[in-house]
């Protein structure tokens, strides 16, 4: 799983005796009263940190009030479960204690009686516990991923790097591995690997709706009113209407505060995820905002981050217009080599990505503090450019504030087609490594944005586990082990002349004939991954696919870094100059290399594979 430092600890259960009539089998610490056939009252009775909610993923939702003293203190939704019980997920009422604590379930699934409403598998399996087991129980887990210790995560959020600490927020429902209860859950990393989870959201939803995303920055100034150097969130509160709301941390990024006067910026029309920086130059706050609907961009501006002026839109009729905008990113770049800078523009889409679902797309231009022009072709077109070519890659956003300059980014690491399906449960959803970008020109003259490995990365490498160099590749297959340590989790290094033949293939390979094909077409100048036979493929009818990237070269020469995880693929051509992230799920871990070329000979210059530590 994620390297955690720290857990919740293992499962002890306290006991109570219930005697409330009518109601369900005996729960430790806890009355469960049935009011009817929708409707349970659950009273704690013994004093304990959780409540364990039992989950069945098949389930509708039902609606949790939480009562505290007689007052509604929060809403849940839950897929109780009805029949079975697929897993438990933590209510935490440690913060209530000394208070009387009530839970008022509304249950939408009919019963034909109060006697059948008894019956269902969540009575007799909710319980008060002191903590909580987050032992993995995964075989999917990513091993040196980002994931959630449990429950559900899209969007990365509020990232932001602070006193040597990189802050990783996230789209998180903390009571069920399937989109719902939208909150932020962090984690915290000195290295970008190594993780702590941070056991409660520091942001849950309120009266002004769920937590959709938004981003986190320290505040030079004190403009906002919260201090000096005081990190501070702008993010998107979602119910009838997505307004923005802004919070800042008295904590130095570990927990936020919502701001008394929130919203501080509406529209009548659907906007959110809001990204904003300090702008030095002109002292104020520039934000941008996804008018999401009408595909385009928002750039407004701000003195303290609480009255917002709308200076310029960008993007009506430009790139993949397929779908809706999400998640922008704004941010200045070195191009390498060429001693000037230029302005990217992330712009995350859904659906509409290059091989269906979501995916990342940019834009290269510059921006003057209050407008974003795109830079056209000589006929005045607008190149669509994407910033990773594999079904996985979306929600790609910025750490504010990294050091030595550097602009390293995170993503999801799944797609909208399929996330809530993928064969995991106590938790769905990992994040990309990370990942520093730069700019560079390509061959045909356009300027592309390169997404390479952030150097903590490499302390991932362990041992050298194979070595072939300088060695020629025909039709006949070479075939070498991979390590098998954990589940097969391993770094390939390659670099190979094509200049004498059609196509090179990379296979990874099971004993149980489950593979993934990466080849490249020399004539194309293309790199595809094929993982239609990667394992588990039969759980969405858009998982199975095959992916091609350019490869923005012209001398068939190519160097691949590819990352193989428990559950996924990235790999990094020419220095991150083209990138493919896609999930796999094998039955068995791959346990053999391929290597081979069609149309003639490949000179294999160096073949490595590394162990990860």
């Amino acid at each position: 799983m994620s390297i955690y430092k720290k857990g919740l600890g293992a499962l002890i259960i306290t006991t109570a005796a219930v005697s409330a009539q009518p109601a369900a089998a005996a729960t430790p610490g806890l009355q469960v009263e049935i009011l009817g056939v929708n409707n349970t009252l659950v009273r704690v009775t013994e004093p304990g940190k959780y409540i364990l909610l039992p989950v069945q993923e098949s389930n509708e939702d039902a609606r949790i009030n939480v009562l505290v003293d007689g007052k509604v203190e929060k809403t849940l939704n839950v897929r109780l479960a009805k029949s079975k019980v697929d897993y438990t997920v933590p209510f935490n009422i440690e913060r209530y204690k000394g208070h009387n604590i009530v839970l008022s379930v509304i249950t939408k699934q009919d019963r034909a009686s109060v006697r059948e409403a008894k019956d269902d598998a969540c009575w007799s399996a909710i319980a008060v516990a002191d903590t909580f087991d987050t032992t993995n129980r995964e075989k999917f887990r990513p091993a040196y991923h980002h994931t959630p210790l449990y429950g559900w995560m899209n969007d990365p959020n509020g990232m932001v790097y602070k006193d040597g600490v990189w802050h990783l927020c996230y789209q998180w429902n903390p009571y069920g591995s399937k989109w719902q209860n939208l909150s932020w859950g962090q984690s915290t990393s000195r290295d970008l690997i190594h993780w702590d989870h941070q056991s409660d959201a520091v942001l849950e939803p309120d009266g002004l709706g769920m937590i959709f995303s938004g981003s986190s920055a320290i505040d030079p100034t004190g403009s906002a009113g919260f201090g000096k150097d005081a990190v501070v969130a702008l993010y998107t509160s979602a119910d009838a209407s997505q307004i923005q709301s802004l919070a800042s941390s008295p904590d130095g990024g570990y927990t936020y505060t919502p701001y008394p006067g929130n919203p501080v910026l509406t529209l009548s029309s659907e906007a959110r995820d809001p990204n904003m920086f300090w702008d030095a130059k002109n002292n104020r706050w520039v934000l941008t905002l996804a008018h999401a609907i009408d595909r385009e961009m928002l750039f407004f501006t701000s003195p303290d981050l609480k009255t917002w002026t709308l200076e310029s839109n960008f993007g009506k009729g430009l790139g993949a217009q397929d779908g809706v905008w999400e998640c922008p990113d704004l941010f200045e770049l070195e191009v390498d080599g060429e001693g000037t800078k230029k302005w990217v523009l992330l712009c995350n889409i859904n659906p509409g990505g290059p091989f269906g679902g979501s995916a990342t797309q940019y834009f290269v231009g510059d921006f003057d503090g209050n407008k974003f022009t795109v830079d056209t072709l000589a006929d005045g077109t607008v190149p669509t450019k994407w910033m990773d070519y594999g079904k996985d890659h979306y929600a790609t956003v910025s750490f504010s504030d990294a050091p030595d300059n550097r602009r390293t980014v995170i993503g999801w690491m799944s797609n909208w087609q399929y996330a809530a399906e993928v064969p995991t449960t106590q938790f769905r959803s990992a994040n990309t490594l990370p990942r520093d970008v730069a700019l560079f020109r390509a061959p045909d003259g356009q300027l592309y944005m390169s997404s390479k490995p952030a150097p903590e990365v490499a302390g991932l490498r362990g041992k050298l586990a194979l070595n072939v160099r300088g060695t020629s590749v025909g039709k006949t297959t070479k075939t070498y082990a991979l390590p098998t340590a954990n589940n097969g989790i391993c770094e390939i290094v390659a670099n190979f002349d094509t200049k004498k033949c059609k196509t090179f293939d990379i296979v990874l390979k099971n004993d149980a004939g489950e593979k993934v094909v990466m080849s490249y077409d020399a004539r194309a100048h293309t790199m595809s991954f094929d993982r239609t036979q990667s394992g588990i493929v039969d759980f969405s009818r858009d998982f199975p696919s095959v992916t091609v990237a350019p490869t923005y070269e012209d001398n068939n020469k190519i160097s691949l870094q590819i990352f193989v995880d428990r559950s996924s693929i990235e790999l990094f051509g020419d220095n991150g100059r083209f990138v493919m992230t896609n999930l796999v799920f094998p039955n068995k871990p791959y346990s053999t290399i391929e290597v081979s070329a069609r149309g003639g000979k490949a000179r294999l210059e160096n073949l490595k594979v590394y162990s990860i530590k």
